[in-house]
């Protein structure tokens, strides 16, 4: 399956580490649209990824794509479907066009987690990435324990041929974890987003234009 143009796909080295925000920052940033395939349980304020993103990012409401699964359970989506007596279809994700009522222009897409936790026992985010064949985006922290799992996590999409644009990190600034991730993963280190005081909608936007070029993440440079 080849994806829209301008769809990216942000995903995590693993659960809480600033994914949403990111992605809310992103989305924000493009004027993109938004969608959340698959959401197990409220977001850390109760609610959903997409209100969520929708809120910081100030994106219209109609430009935020409905789940195809919105599961009660904030547990990994196979096991949570399971809970509630769901069967995710991979078939059922395929990525939403730019046409209709949610306009076009850039797509945001976020995963859960890691790239290999479970949509079902045989079915991970992973590969669904690599059916998408969409630019990935890897959230990864700065600090202990980082260089370990983002490169894990880089070899596991390329061993799938998951196209990847890049590294964006999350926290204190670690010039060197960041630059070994790097080096070593051979990806581009797209920007790194600070710890803010107070997760705000101005905040966000401020921040991410201090670190981050839009320009880099709507180009070619893939790995």
């Amino acid at each position: 399956m080849t994806a829209p143009a301008r769809t990216l796909i942000v995903t995590g080295t693993d659960t809480g580490v600033g994914k949403t925000v990111f992605a809310a920052a992103l989305a924000g940033a493009l004027g993109a649209r938004y969608w959340k395939p698959v959401q197990s349980g409220p977001d850390d304020e109760g609610g959903s990824d997409s209100l969520r993103v929708a809120r910081l990012a100030g994106i219209p409401a109609h430009r935020i794509h409905p789940e195809a699964y919105r599961l009660t359970q904030p547990l990994s989506p196979h096991r949570a479907a399971e809970l509630d007596g769901v069967a995710i279809d991979p078939a059922r994700l395929a990525l939403p066009q730019e046409d209709g009522p949610r306009g076009d222009g850039p797509l945001v897409v976020e995963g859960a987690g890691g790239v290999l936790v479970p949509l079902t026992r045989d079915w991970l985010y992973a590969d669904q990435f690599a059916r998408w064949q969409a630019p990935v985006v890897v959230v990864a922290r700065t600090g202990l324990g980082t260089i370990n799992h983002t490169l894990l996590s880089l070899e596991a999409l390329r061993a799938r041929g998951v196209p990847v644009l890049g590294v964006a990190f999350v926290g204190e600034a670690n010039a060197d974890n960041e630059a070994t991730i790097c080096a070593m993963g051979q990806a581009k280190r797209l920007g790194r987003l600070p710890i803010l005081p107070a997760i705000t909608p101005a905040a966000l936007a401020a921040a991410f234009a201090a670190a981050f070029r839009p320009q880099d993440f709507l180009g070619e440079d893939i790995a």
